[in-house]
């Protein structure tokens, strides 16, 4: 195909066979680009002609991708990447008039403990702009990037998308939350003998936490497993329960009040929290705001030099 036969091609054909490429189904497909599923199968038929080739061949609920759909997808995707940052440069940010929509990923420690004061200080410079808030964690994230439901995140990440890009934000140091009872600070068999609560999306009863204290010949008793943050202070508050958190997420919740923040009864890691987003996106004005004020408002000003241990998500 030479220049002037891609006069042929539509580019929004090309769009919804990126998507069919990351969604594998014509329902997903539709509803992620607000279509129906009539459109997107005609989209479908199209492209057949115009690659000639099927494309996708249907295994039960799936459809699975043929070696030239594949071949295609791998010369399609930075094109569009090209085409997407040419288009975005043409025209400049104005935060404060801009009633612009961004979809961002946050872990769940990243937006009980970070989101709140950020999202003030962003409603000071851009009072119109719109963030919607999808909850990422590090095996969501690659897939949330690659398909464009979100254009950055902050968490703790692993893989990413080979075109996408990563900068360190802050460090997370465990720390220790508690009711507020005046009592003295927690020695470690009074820490091991408390009964604990975690934090765990998937349901688990035992983190990282417990590894570092089987290093130690000691373990500790989880009553109580919850999937997010918000909680944990009326949950602790009154009772004899613990729990492990981020120290941002604990400095936050020490502010409403009810609970108090410690240091733990000994040596942990540390994680990294990052920010991660779409390599297309990389010179996009709007973008390159947006993740400035993430950085400026999330980062931790004085980082420590110290190396970081390990790398796990944090589950307490």
């Amino acid at each position: 195909m030479n220049r002037n036969d891609l006069r042929r091609a539509d580019i929004n054909l090309l769009i919804v066979f990126e998507t069919l490429m990351h969604e594998r189904n014509v329902t997903r497909t539709a509803e992620k680009l607000f279509l129906g599923q009539p459109a997107i199968s005609a989209a479908l038929n199209r492209l057949r002609g115009l690659f000639d080739d099927p494309l996708f061949i249907r295994t039960g609920r799936h459809m699975e991708p043929t070696a030239r759909a594949e071949e295609i997808l791998a010369q399609l995707s930075p094109a569009l990447d090209a085409m997407s940052s040419a288009l975005s440069r043409s025209s400049g940010f104005e935060p404060a008039t801009s009633q612009a929509t961004f979809r961002i990923g946050l872990s769940d420690d990243v937006e009980y403990g970070l989101l709140p004061a950020c999202m003030r200080k962003l409603r000071e410079v851009a009072p119109d702009i719109t963030l919607v808030v999808r909850r990422v964690d590090y095996w969501q994230m690659p897939h949330l990037l690659a398909s464009g439901e979100i254009s950055v995140g902050v968490s703790y990440t692993r893989d990413l998308p080979a075109n996408a890009k990563r900068k360190f934000l802050r460090h997370q140091r465990p720390t220790l939350l508690r009711a507020e009872d005046g009592e003295p600070a927690l020695t470690l068999d009074e820490y091991c003998a408390r009964p604990h609560a975690l934090v765990s999306y998937a349901g688990d009863l035992c983190g990282f936490i417990d590894t570092e204290l089987e290093r130690l010949g000691r373990t500790r008793r989880v009553k109580l497993a919850v999937p997010q943050f918000s909680s944990l202070p009326i949950l602790l508050a009154g009772t004899e329960l613990v729990a492990t958190v981020p120290g941002y997420v604990a400095e936050a919740m020490v502010a409403q009040g009810g609970v108090r923040a410690e240091p733990l009864p000994f040596a942990t890691p540390q994680f990294d929290v990052s920010m991660a987003w779409r390599g297309a996106l990389d010179n996009d004005p709007a973008e390159r705001w947006l993740r400035g004020r993430l950085w400026e408002f999330m980062r931790e000003v004085d980082v420590s030099q110290g190396p970081t241990l390990i790398a796990e998500p944090f589950i307490s």
